[in-house]
């Protein structure tokens, strides 16, 4: 199966609509660079679309737009259909968490006159990748009396930034001949953050003058810290990529690339049969777990209140609502690289400019941790992204002893509904960067249009 190269098919009309999709894409990025961030922007663009929020809503009926907001790091949006919820959604899933440094509870150190931040590093990443490269600090930090300072330093032109050191080429002659598995320790990803000392302080001077620049900027003090959750990300804004301007290069595109499009989809689809939904959840990253990861009870609540305020609570139709549903989980698929051929097998692999991915499983070795989605179901979306001319392609993520990867899918098979992985192919996953075309980014956007109106 040779897929068209999508660009060869796009009239002057679509090519504005996909620079148009694109734009708001990186605009998106920008405003959201943890999940919190992520979590804010949703709820912005949704209510400006009519969304209500579903706990404070009263009663419901066909063509209600409600959305449930979960700790403000996890979301499922609802627009209701014109059929019984009980026959069913059509559900979009993504992740907002990426790979990332996360700041420990008691962070602040100096060490030879240099004051750092102590950081846990959070999700798959290469270690050595982190290295040397602009950072940004993000995050909230909530006082002993519930106040909280939302921070975002290292973003704007007039921002610091922060790094993590490497070892200069000239003495690394040892630390070259380690694998890159180890070249850089976990315990060693700790952030520069100052080195002027305050004038009159003897000892840990320079942890001091931080100390005094956070408590007059954000009136915190260095006990605030225990109750902070504040992330260390690459700094600056997404940015077209390639002399031809058709790609896309950003932090955080592992997941949100799908959530954006997913969430776009999702606002601009108007008068569904079945309920539409889209669920943009934490935690992807290590595993799903914890209160806003896949894995808690968030969803299945939030269907559960939707029922309640639509036609009354019912355990056997929440059960079968949720068993009669249809979902893309929407996650990134490992885009085929020329220059690492040898961990790729070229007939299954995913192309850029081709359209969003179907896996029909993900996992690894003999399909290990893996949802493996029906051959009926598959033909179903073969039929809806046919009809509605959106590109797409059939792969796996790479030679199958290579390695691999899961996504949110089988904990939502779970329930009984059908699902399968539908996403965008990114090079560099997990990396600080990662690249996307612009023509996937668009044609994902289709396809989940398309999904959420006419699968049946």
């Amino acid at each position: 199966m040779k897929e068209k190269n999508l660009w060869l098919t796009y009239e002057a009309d679509e090519l504005d609509a996909l620079e148009k999709v694109c734009g708001d894409y990186r605009a998106f990025l920008d405003a959201g660079k943890t999940e919190r961030e992520c979590v804010t922007e949703i709820i912005r663009q949704a209510e400006e679309k009519g969304y209500r929020n579903l706990y404070t809503a009263e009663q419901l009926r066909p063509g209600d737009r409600v959305y449930a907001a979960w700790m403000e790091k996890s979301i499922a949006l609802f627009q209701i259909g014109t059929k019984p919820l009980e026959n069913g959604m059509n559900i979009l899933g993504a992740h907002i968490d990426s790979p990332r440094l996360d700041l420990k509870q008691n962070p602040l150190y100096e060490e030879s006159g240099f004051a750092y931040f102590d950081t846990h590093y959070y999700g798959g990443i290469k270690k050595y990748q982190w290295v040397t490269v602009p950072l940004a600090i993000h995050g909230v930090v909530v006082r002993k009396d519930g106040t909280r300072e939302t921070i975002s330093i290292g973003e704007q032109d007039t921002d610091p930034v922060f790094v993590v050191t490497d070892l200069l080429v000239h003495l690394s002659s040892k630390q070259m001949e380690k694998k890159a598995s180890v070249v850089v320790e976990g315990e060693n990803l700790d952030i520069l953050i100052g080195s002027r000392p305050l004038a009159g302080e003897e000892k840990d001077a320079a942890a001091a003058q931080i100390l005094k620049l956070i408590r007059e900027t954000y009136h915190i003090e260095k006990e605030d810290l225990m109750s902070a959750e504040l992330e260390v990300v690459p700094a600056g804004k997404a940015r077209e990529c390639g002399l031809d301007r058709s790609m896309i290069m950003a932090y955080g595109q592992d997941d949100r690339i799908c959530a954006y499009t997913s969430l776009a989809a999702m606002l601009d689809t108007e008068q569904v049969d079945r309920t539409a939904c889209c669920i943009l959840v934490d935690k992807e990253e290590i595993g799903s777990v914890g209160a806003t990861g896949m894995h808690s009870r968030f969803f299945e609540n939030a269907v559960a209140e939707l029922y309640e305020k639509l036609e009354g609570f019912s355990e056997l139709k929440l059960r079968r609502a949720l068993a009669h549903s249809t979902m893309i989980s929407s996650d990134v698929s490992a885009a085929y690289d020329p220059m690492y051929t040898d961990v790729y097998e070229k007939r299954s692999s995913s192309f850029f400019g081709r359209g969003p991915v179907f896996t029909k499983h993900t996992g690894s070795r003999g399909k290990s941790g893996s949802n493996d989605a029906n051959a009926e179901y598959i033909a179903k979306l073969r039929r809806v992204f046919d009809d509605n001319h959106v590109g797409f392609q059939m792969a796996e993520m790479g030679k199958i002893d290579a390695g691999g990867g899961g996504t949110i899918a089988y904990i939502l098979a779970a329930y009984g509904m059908e699902v399968i992985d539908g996403g965008v192919a990114v090079l560099c996953m997990h990396a600080p960067w990662e690249i996307s075309s612009k023509a996937d980014v668009y044609e994902a956007y289709k396809g989940y249009r398309a999904f959420l109106k006419d699968m049946r």
